[in-house]
Order: structure tokens, then sequence, then C-alpha cells
């Protein structure tokens, strides 16, 4: 409980220095213009001045050869990311300083093979921001170059890295160089005492809430990393610190009150079979198994009972449950409904944590608790079986709310602010509608 106070502490604080480091970036941006007013446009201009290259009939791919790689096993929570997130904090104060990055007109969904005025403009904010080399040049073109420069950015925001000017692409394009180093500075406030933690631990699990990601770390490094689905923004998964302890393979879903409220209640007002079909039982209080027939459920009388899911394919957390203790009653989970792994943003559950590839974590997690290697796991999941494991040594567990970091190489990441924590209104691009 000390731990989640404390990081608690950390992110009430968060809007408040948000706003004090965008203004100090507005203040430093106007002195350095002021100081040196050509050096404002010097980055601009050796755009401009670059050779014209990359047109639509050269013979080239340039997503072979683009600068830097996006993909890392640096986990988001360590020292290095800390130092990492420190020199992009000086780059971008770099880039305010010289005048930012052009805005982008329109809403014109460019892809390779279109040539139009405002690719000229593209090309400049992508070349500013280091996500297209300045060799690329400056022409009306959407070639090679500059798809594969799309995409970097893209995936360095969390899109779909299609190279396609989609509505979330100009959005996340047109947040001011002066807002994103204002949400670096608040995440360098956020990772600073996860990364000092962490550091004592050899084996951790951290849950990107923004990313809706999960990097497995061990020796200093990401051994595993699983998309998830984490808390709608009415329903949010909290910020938290604890220790996994227990796996349950075939598990029991017992309905939080909540969701029986929110959820069951009108889904049986509309259809009456519905738990039946989906093998959810009543029991009073007194264990006593009660029939869906003798429930008003005009009334809110059912969540005075237990409703409990059997095991099984339908099971709300199918094969899986993992359990670390924790005032909110969340843990984490496998899922029947493994589409929802695959959409653009994944803010869709009541606080939980779907996992994808959940497996390959709970071998991972086993892996120090005898008798529990990969086959056994399998065919215990297989048997159908309720059947919890206490892991022989708990796993630290972090969930946090991360938006922007850096992990080298100049790959700078941002997410998008989706429970809006960042303090500023245009970091919440609304990629959840």
């Amino acid at each position: 409980m000390t731990k989640i106070d404390k990081h608690g502490e950390v992110f009430r604080a968060d809007r408040r220095r948000f706003l004090r480091g965008a203004a100090t970036a507005g203040i430093s941006a106007a002195a350095a213009a002021l100081a040196a007013p050509a050096f404002a446009q010097e980055a601009l201009n050796n755009i401009i001045a670059a050779p014209q290259r990359g047109n639509w009939n050269d013979q080239f791919d340039a997503r072979a050869t683009n600068a830097a790689r996006v993909a890392t096993n640096q986990p988001i929570l360590s020292l290095q990311t800390l130092g990492d997130i420190q020199t992009a904090i000086a780059s971008y104060s770099d880039i305010a300083g010289r005048g930012g990055w052009p805005t982008m007109p329109g809403n014109a969904k460019f892809q390779i093979g279109m040539s139009d005025p405002a690719i000229e403009i593209l090309r400049k904010r992508l070349m500013v921001s280091g996500d297209l080399p300045k060799e690329a040049g400056i022409s009306p073109a959407f070639d090679t170059y500059v798809d594969a420069a799309v995409r970097r950015f893209q995936a360095r925001h969390g899109l779909p890295a299609d190279g396609v000017m989609g509505q979330f692409t100009y959005a996340a394009m047109n947040v001011s160089v002066n807002t994103r180093l204002g949400q670096l500075q608040t995440n360098l406030g956020r990772l600073t005492p996860l990364a000092n933690e962490t550091a004592q631990n050899p084996r951790f699990v951290m849950v990107n809430i923004p990313a809706a990601r999960l990097e497995a770390v061990e020796a200093g490094g990401v051994v595993q990393r699983h998309t998830t689905v984490v808390g709608k923004i009415t329903r949010q998964t909290p910020i938290l610190a604890s220790n996994i302890n227990e796996v349950i393979f075939n598990p029991y879903w017992h309905v939080p009150k909540s969701i029986i409220k929110k959820d069951i209640i009108p889904l049986m007002r509309k259809d009456p079979q519905y738990l039946t079909k989906n093998k959810i039982r009543l029991f009073n209080a007194q264990g006593q198994e009660v029939s869906p027939e003798s429930v008003d459920w005009n009334t809110d009388d059912a969540v005075k009972l237990m409703l409990r899911q059997d095991p099984g394919k339908i099971n709300a957390m199918s094969s899986t449950k993992i359990n670390f203790n924790n005032p909110y009653s969340v843990y984490m989970h496998d899922t029947p409904e493994k589409n929802f792994f695959f959409n653009l943003m994944r803010f869709d559950s009541s606080g939980c944590v779907r996992v994808q590839n959940v497996r390959d974590l709970d071998v991972w997690l086993l892996k120090n608790t005898p008798g529990w290697d990969r086959q056994h796991i399998e065919d215990t999941i297989k048997s159908g079986i309720n059947t919890p494991v206490e892991l022989t040594d708990p796993v630290p567990l972090h969930f946090v709310y991360i938006t922007a970091w850096s992990t080298g190489d100049g790959v700078v990441q941002f997410r998008d602010d989706i429970y809006k924590m960042d303090g500023a209104a245009e970091l919440a691009l609304g990629t959840n509608t």
C-alpha cells in the first residue's frame, strides 16, 4: 500500500509539473529565438537546401535503410531509459529553440505514389523530428522515403505503421514541440522513482496502461512483450505496485458487483437465458445455488448474490488468472475474445488486464516453481480442472502510466493520453473513439 500511495503522489503532481515544463520550454524557445534569429530557422533552411531526391520513379526502397529501429529490448522502467529520456528532453528543447516543426495542413490521406504540395510540408515535419533523413530532400512526392518515415513516426506514436496519413497521424504530428517537451518532462518525473525501484529487481512485470503493453523483464532486458487490453475511460485500470503470487489455471470467474449491476442485469433483461448460455451460476449468502428465474431482474437484487462462471473456453478469463494483492480487486487474465488484441486502441476492460499469449507469460512466471514446465501447464489447462498454483518466487508487478519515453538511438516514443493525466488537452488524441 505504501508503494501505491507513493506513486500516486507522484502522479498527482504530474499536471502541475507538465504545465510548468511546457511554460519553461516556451520561454526557453523564445529566448533562443531572440538571441539568434537566424539560428531559429537553421533546421528548416538546411532541409530546404538539401538535394532533391526520392521521387516516385526512383528505384529504391527506403524501408530497408530507415534510420533507427523502433523495437528494443530495453525496459521502459530502467536507469538506461532515464538517461535516454533526458537526452530526448535536450533534443526537443533544441528543436523548440530552432522554431519547432511546421503544422500539417488539411487531412488528405496521402499514401505512396501520390503528389501534392502539402507533402513538402510533411517532409519538413518528418525531418525536424528525425523520422526522415535530410538526404531525402524536399519534393511534393510521397515516395518510399516518405512512406518509411511516416511508418516510423506512426510506430513511435503507437499507431498502425501503415504509411497512410489518417486522422490520428495528423493529430499526433500537430502536437506542438513545446507540448511534447512538457510531456517528456512529466514522464521523467513518473519514471524516476519507478526505474530506481525496479533496478533492484532481477525479474519484474510492467503493464504500461496508455500503451496497453506488458513487459516481462529479467536481468535488465525485456524477455517478453505482450499486447494487452486495459480499462475503459469510465472503468480505468489503476496505477499500482504489487507482487504476482499466484497463477490459477481454468479459473472460476467471480463476477464483480460493479459488472453485475452495470452489465449482467441489463443483459438479463434483454435475454433471460444469458446466464445459462454463458455457464454463470448464482449463489446466495449461504452458498446455495439460486435459479435465474427466481430473481427479479427489474431490480438490483442480483447484486446481493454471488455470480460465478464455470471454467471453460467461454469463461471470461479463459485459461488463466494471474493474482496479486491490491485494493482494487483487479488481476491479469486470458480471454476468449482474442479479437480485441488487434484493435488500434485496446481500452475495453472493466479495469483488469487481458494478456495476449498469456501462456508464454505463465511459463516465465512459474519457471522457478518446481514441476511447472510448459508441458505440465498445457496438460493442466487441457484437463479443465480449476488449479491454483502459488509462485515459489513472487514476481514484482507495476501498473504504470507512461505516455512518453525514449530508449536510445534517437527513438522517442509517445502514446495517447487516454486517461487525460498529462495536463494538456491536445495529448488526448481520442484514438479510443
